[in-house]
């Protein structure tokens, strides 16, 4: 969970202290049905028209709202489904299951058949009870037979929950020094290693583990980071690629996000930077959904903090976005 908040609340950034906000009293939504709103959103706002970045077309985005839960924000990381149904987790360890909506276009226009849920601790405890050295959830990988696995910062573990439901578990993670609020931010499957194989990311340095579920972890290759930025996503693409999400926040730029594409030697095939005047945000998830012809959808998802920053309003945004990526000729894999 990283703030990039409005100028007067970056000034108080160096503490590095997640925002606060309050647990619903009830929060009854949980497990049950949510309706979520979703306002258009383009990527230009001087050209609401604009879609094409290079080899990246921008295929919708909204805005996710509800007015039936207080738990729709902080949202950190993001997987699709085979069935296209689309798993994110929040920074206060909350879970959102949901259906992508595309029009007739196959454009993003919304969110169906929503569901927020709490994760549970090995004893079957909300994680949030725990307080905020608990809750950090940042990054979210499905593995091949359905165990999902969500990173947490602060207390650092990654925790796997199983696909047939029970307590979750620990399982490794990287055996390295750990700066609170910056670790293992970045996580995704590992298929092309074994079915129980995931690799895990470390936003500052960019340094990308391999791990298996029943195996310590071991350096696995760098993402590669420049421009300041750091490492906060990362999915693999077909072909042996890997797309890294890697992003900034200054005064002077404000969000910067980029998305990069290497082969499987770490070289660049491409990537896609969206920074100011286009839409931007606090994004930090990342997935992707292979398609026709060797083309990629791929998501952005940001994390909005619940909006406030030490108590006050930043103006920040959930926004999910789409882009179809068509690699270009003559790169290979």
């Amino acid at each position: 969970m990283r703030r990039w908040p409005a100028l007067a609340a970056v000034l108080a950034l160096s503490a590095c202290v997640s925002p606060r906000a309050e647990l619903p009293a009830a929060p009854i939504s949980y497990g049950a049905a949510i309706t979520v709103d979703s306002a258009p959103v383009p990527i230009d706002p001087r050209d609401p028209a604009q879609e094409r970045f290079g080899n990246f077309t921008y295929a919708g985005g909204i805005n996710p709202t509800s007015s039936q839960t207080s738990r729709l924000h902080g949202l950190s990381d993001m997987k699709i489904l085979p069935d296209g149904r689309m798993l994110a987790v929040g920074d206060q360890a909350d879970l959102l299951e949901a259906r992508l909506v595309l029009d007739a276009a196959g454009r993003l226009v919304g969110l169906g058949e929503a569901r927020m849920s709490s994760l549970k601790d090995a004893h079957g405890t909300d994680v949030h009870a725990g307080g905020q050295l608990e809750w950090d959830a940042e990054g979210l990988a499905v593995l091949p037979g359905g165990d999902m696995l969500v990173s947490f910062e602060h207390h650092d573990r990654v925790l796997l929950y199983p696909a047939g439901g029970g307590p979750p578990r620990e399982v490794p993670k990287p055996r390295i020094p750990y700066v609170p609020n910056q670790a293992m931010e970045a996580l995704a499957a590992a298929p092309d290693v074994a079915p129980e194989a995931y690799r895990v990311g470390i936003e500052p340095t960019g340094q990308v583990f391999l791990c298996r579920v029943w195996a310590e972890c071991g350096p696995d290759r760098q993402a590669g980071l420049e421009d300041g930025l750091d490492l906060v996503a990362m999915e693999p693409l077909p072909d042996g690629r890997m797309a890294y999400l890697i992003r900034t926040f200054t005064v002077a730029r404000g969000n910067v996000n980029r998305v990069k594409i290497v082969d499987a030697a770490g070289r660049l095939v491409d990537r896609l930077d969206i920074g100011p005047p286009l839409t931007t945000e606090n994004f930090e998830g990342l997935a992707a959904v292979p398609g026709q012809d060797g083309k990629v959808r791929l998501y952005l998802l940001s994390d909005d903090n619940f909006g406030v920053f030490n108590g006050r309003p930043t103006g920040q945004r959930t926004l999910l976005l789409a882009f179809d990526w068509t690699p270009p000729t003559g790169r290979g894999p």
